[in-house]
């Protein structure tokens, strides 16, 4: 917050600089000597001053030479001392917006259709505390993007179920979930249970088709996981929490509201040994910021939104994210999780 406040002044004084800037080159353009026969040149034509007072008219010859030099100099001395404060200033709004000095790559551009993207990176130790399962714990590890398993009609159908069940609710902050496993939704700065509130008006909102085309989904998202891994898609067990996200500009309300921060999937969750995201809307078409960063050493790189666009990874360490801050517009996606524990599934969701 401090960060943020600190930005936003120096921006103040950088536009008010910049303003006072301006104001002054006005004035030493209208003052230039010799524009007016050999004086400093006066605001106002006529004989008259600024207020409309006559000009002394028997001032020596000398001291009217003497004093035009110094008045042409000040506006310019004024001019050079904010430049120098406007370029300080510009130095701090750099410090703060480059926080994070590392450099960024995109790893899937908006604008690129991906038959598939695929990046393997060492795995971390954070499955060694857990329960291992041959055949499927993670021992090869990475991330993948793909825009060949669903389509963009079906991403809408898929997103069209999403802003029907938000539609009951939805946080007083900037992120939302939906789960349609568990019923939890945001409502205001708490969560309800979605079937319990809401009762038999639940029929009213969903369709039986709306959760059949959530179980196809799913199923094509965890075979697309278990290929790239290498794994039998049948050791992968759905795992929660697995919902709908639907982030906006809005100011945080509580702590669930700040999807921004740094984290790792099997440390937050610690039944995840896979994660992924379908993409629901468009970045810089239905909304500015909100990619997905991976954070590696001196670098980050980042996934832009697609409709349809699906995004995958081992869940430990290695794979170290966050989501940028959504600037305007809303972004929709839905993420589901995948545990190697059968211990942990859960059932898809089945229509009330």
């Amino acid at each position: 917050v401090n960060l943020q406040i600190c930005t936003w002044c120096a921006w103040i004084l950088f536009l008010a600089g910049l303003v006072q800037v301006l104001r002054v080159c006005t004035q030493v353009h209208l003052c230039v000597p010799g524009a007016c026969g050999g004086g400093v040149r006066q605001p106002f034509a006529g004989t008259g001053s600024v207020t409309g007072d006559r000009l002394p008219q028997n001032l020596p010859n000398s001291s009217k030479k003497d004093r035009a030099p110094r008045e042409t100099q000040r506006p310019w001395l004024r001019t050079a001392g904010l430049g120098a404060g406007l370029v300080l200033t510009a130095f701090l709004l750099w410090s703060s917006l480059g926080a994070d000095d590392r450099v960024t790559e995109a790893l899937a551009r908006r604008g690129e259709v991906l038959a598939g993207r695929f990046i393997e990176v060492p795995c971390s130790e954070d499955y060694d505390s857990h329960r291992r399962f041959e055949g499927c714990t993670p021992r090869k590890c990475g991330r993948g993007v793909t825009d060949a398993v669903i389509t963009r009609e079906e991403a809408e159908r898929i997103r069209s179920i999403a802003e029907k069940g938000l539609s009951l609710g939805g946080s007083d902050g900037g992120a939302s979930i939906l789960d349609l496993h568990s019923g939890a939704l945001s409502v205001g700065k708490h969560f309800v249970n979605l079937y319990r509130y809401f009762g038999d008006k639940i029929q009213n909102i969903f369709s039986e088709q709306d959760f059949q085309l959530y179980r196809e989904v799913r199923r094509k998202v965890q075979l697309t996981i278990a290929e790239a891994f290498g794994i039998n898609a049948a050791s992968l067990h759905l795992t929660k929490p697995t919902f709908f996200s639907r982030i906006n500009s809005t100011e945080a309300r509580t702590a669930h509201d700040e999807y921004w921060h740094a984290h790792v999937d099997k440390v937050t969750y610690g039944s995840f040994d896979y994660t992924s995201l379908l993409y629901l809307s468009d970045y810089q078409e239905d909304f500015g910021g909100g990619r997905f960063v991976f954070m590696e050493e001196g670098v980050n790189r980042t996934v832009e939104p697609r409709a349809g666009r699906v995004s995958f990874f081992t869940s430990g360490s290695e794979n170290l994210h966050r989501v940028e801050k959504v600037h305007w517009g809303t972004r929709y996606a839905i993420t589901i999780a995948f545990s190697c524990n059968p211990d942990h599934g859960i059932q898809d969701p089945a229509f009330p």
